[in-house]
């Protein structure tokens, strides 16, 4: 299923093997939390922009329209007319960042939904379910994401109870998967590494869901407000007792530079918020560091983004017009910089996999880090 092309030190390139098609790794999977990319991205956008994973999420599509409304209108792929990969991730983290007051017991947790109020119950095999529904290529297992600074027996308590629930959902996604109204009966789960900044339980736990055999894994619970030190200290502990023929995902991480040195580090999958998100408060991401084209200084300047950058941005307005679009509050502004910022990303990831091949990547990565000057 994941075929390793090449290897440079513990980075590799690959191609991981789907039902809705090949994905290219390392790759940046672009977040649509609602089955959509903020910043009015359309689904043909996307595959202009070099897009090989969308990533949706399971709560947020539970509460608004309803998974039963997606299943009954084909599948995600279908309701968002995208016929390329999709990840859902679990709910997990919203039910324990988002949902306020909760109550967290063996069986699941009970929470209120942020949009009405309601009281939801959701479990490992309730986000199976929902992740069926939604029919998506790879669902993500239902975890705890403890608070990184939380104290070591929380963290403990936490990490088995994320194991157990772990096997609750392989089981029942294997049950899922052999039902006849089932949408996609290949559905694929990732299993999650959890605990904190401890670099011993982190690496207990890797062992433990290794066993399981899961077609890959990710590692949660990062860049939830420790340094970048410590989240590359965490890779660096934990990374090496995950399984070496299974891709590895870094859950919601990160900027150009965490990815660089995740990457090094031996991390295949990414997903994060930072581009769409800066990109509609009007910055842009480019090999020359990051820009805010809300500044006077562009009101003049007729030049592209990025000069040579193939974006639909780049290709066709100034920097000058599209800070005219943002200072008159025009969507236009917002939307051409998140689709030139998920460019970027896209196109990173496959400089970066191309690197990897040619046996360049530590050269890539050094001069990439140099012309973007970021010490984030």
């Amino acid at each position: 299923m994941f075929e390793i092309v090449a290897r440079e030190g513990n980075a590799k390139s690959g191609i991981f093997h789907t039902v809705h098609g090949d994905i290219e790794t390392p790759v940046f999977m672009n977040v649509g939390t609602a089955a959509a990319i903020k910043g009015a991205v359309s689904t043909d956008d996307l595959k202009c922009i070099k897009t090989r994973v969308e990533l949706s999420n399971t709560y947020h599509l539970h509460v608004r329209p309803g998974d039963q409304v997606v299943k009954k209108l084909g599948g995600i792929h279908r309701f968002m007319n995208w016929d390329k990969p999709v990840l859902t991730d679990s709910g997990g983290f919203q039910v324990f960042s988002l949902a306020g007051l909760r109550k967290i017991k063996e069986e699941g947790v009970t929470f209120n939904s942020h949009v009405d109020g309601r009281k939801i119950f959701m479990g490992p095999e309730e986000s199976m379910q929902i992740q069926s529904n939604l029919a998506s290529t790879i669902a993500m297992a239902f975890d705890e994401c403890p608070p990184s600074k939380a104290d070591r027996d929380y963290i403990v308590n936490s990490v088995d109870r994320t194991t157990r629930w772990l096997i609750r959902c392989k089981n029942e996604l294997n049950r899922l998967n052999n039902l006849p109204d089932t949408i996609n009966k290949e559905q694929l789960l990732f299993g999650i590494n959890q605990g904190g900044i401890l670099p011993d339980i982190r690496i207990e736990h890797a062992k433990r869901i290794s066993e399981l055999d899961l077609p890959g894994y990710a590692i949660g619970g990062l860049a939830v407000g420790e340094s970048h030190e410590e989240m590359y200290d965490i890779l660096d502990n934990t990374i090496p007792y995950l399984p070496k023929d299974k891709p590895v995902y870094l859950m919601g991480v990160g900027t150009p530079a965490n990815i660089l040195e995740a990457v090094e580090r031996g991390v295949d999958f990414f997903d994060c918020v930072y581009p769409s998100r800066n990109g509609r408060h009007g910055h842009a991401y480019t090999n020359h560091g990051k820009m805010n084209l809300a500044n006077a200084k562009y009101e003049l300047d007729d030049r592209p983004i990025e000069e040579g950058c193939g974006c639909p941005a780049c290709r066709s307005y100034s920097r000058a017009y599209i800070r005219h679009l943002l200072k008159a509050k025009e969507m236009l502004g917002m939307r051409l910089l998140v689709l030139h910022n998920l460019y970027f990303y896209n196109n990173m990831m496959e400089e970066i996999g191309n690197a990897i091949k040619a046996g360049e990547f530590a050269d890539y990565k050094k001069k990439k880090l140099e012309d973007m000057n970021v010490n984030e």
